[in-house]
């Protein structure tokens, strides 16, 4: 859940990390963001802004802001996107179709990145919603809790439920769904839509256990790979479709890995996340396709390879069932 929405810039700055403050290329680097530098602790590690606990309401709200298309469409399958009076981050909807996809983009957008504080107060809400606590002053120019409870405003925000330790389903996401229908009242259509998305994964996924590495950038000569490690949903959607992330170890939301390591831990696919980098998935998927780190993997050998964006993969969402069965679907190969 530390993974919102980056810039180019900021993506340089995430994979220039390598293991920050050890010798060591297999020791995971922290998790990254575009935060500013007061709020890094020692070694160049980013600091998560404190995750606040669900506030007590005493009638649903009636102004709200998104801080980012994910949170937006929890609201809009709870059947309460009514009150949403501005979304930012709506990159976030790319990975919608159909009539949700039209429904979406009708949502007022105050500030098309990361939510600038100056934009979303001025939208008087009286709820903030986000799918990360970097959005509540970890990325730059974001409001902290704190500016918010000043301008009137609760915050709601999705948080880690696996404490540290490696995550292994995606209950960051059904608990954070119940939490907001709670706050809506709504507390029915949570459960449903819990049910819904619980069910969507059981028939999704696999049991092949093939060893999974997830990265969102090509390897660079001569420097380490950095990947998904353990601590984020990603660990948990590759575990629960059926794959066995190989980084899973680092107790980190992104592993840094030496090359040798990489060819030492062989994995059987690689999970291409996109959304990051500039250009087409497909561009992506061949530029880590052709990465001659990889070429030894047996992911590369036998050509296993899942594209899912990192707005499904990274973070709760309403999709995270399409990325159980994305890649379930290339272990199954």
């Amino acid at each position: 859940m530390r993974a919102l929405r980056w810039t180019a810039a900021t993506v340089t700055v995430l994979f220039g990390l390598t293991a920050c403050g050890s010798a060591d290329p297999t020791t995971p680097a922290a998790a990254p963001s575009s935060a500013p530098p007061s709020s890094m602790s020692m070694g160049g590690h980013p600091q998560a802004p404190g995750c606040p606990e669900p506030p007590q309401l005493s009638a649903p709200p009636q102004r709200v802001v998104t801080m980012d298309g994910g949170a937006a469409a929890i609201l809009e399958r709870l059947g309460v996107d009514d009150k949403i009076v501005g979304t930012a981050a709506p990159d976030f909807f790319k990975a919608f179709t159909g009539d949700e996809a039209a429904k979406l983009a009708k949502i007022k957008v105050i500030d098309p990145g990361q939510g600038n504080a100056e934009a979303v107060i001025a939208a008087k809400p009286d709820l903030v919603v986000g799918i990360s606590s970097y959005s509540f002053g970890g990325f730059d120019g974001t409001p902290s809790v704190d500016q918010l409870a000043k301008a009137g405003a609760k915050s709601l925000v999705a948080c880690d439920t696996a404490k540290g330790a490696a995550v292994k389903d995606l209950a960051a996401t059904t608990t954070f769904i119940t939490q907001v229908a709670k706050v809506f009242g709504v507390e029915q259509r949570g459960a449903e839509m819990v049910s819904q998305l619980t069910a969507s994964i059981d028939k999704a996924k696999s049991s092949s256990g093939k060893r999974v590495l997830a990265l969102s950038t090509p390897p660079a000569a001569g420097q380490p790979v950095m990947a998904q490690g353990g601590t984020g949903l990603a660990n948990g959607v590759i575990t629960v479709a059926g794959g066995k992330n190989i980084a899973e170890d680092a107790m980190q939301d992104f592993a840094s890995l030496s090359a040798e390591e990489v060819v030492k831990r062989d994995p059987q696919a690689i999970v291409v996340i996109s959304g990051f980098a500039p250009g087409s998935d497909e561009d992506l998927l061949n530029s880590i396709r052709r990465s001659p780190v990889l070429a030894g993997t047996t992911a590369v050998k036998e050509n296993r390879f899942a594209v899912v964006p990192q707005s499904i993969l990274l973070s709760p969402s309403v999709l995270n069932g399409d990325a159980v069965a994305k890649i379930a679907e290339a272990l199954n190969k």
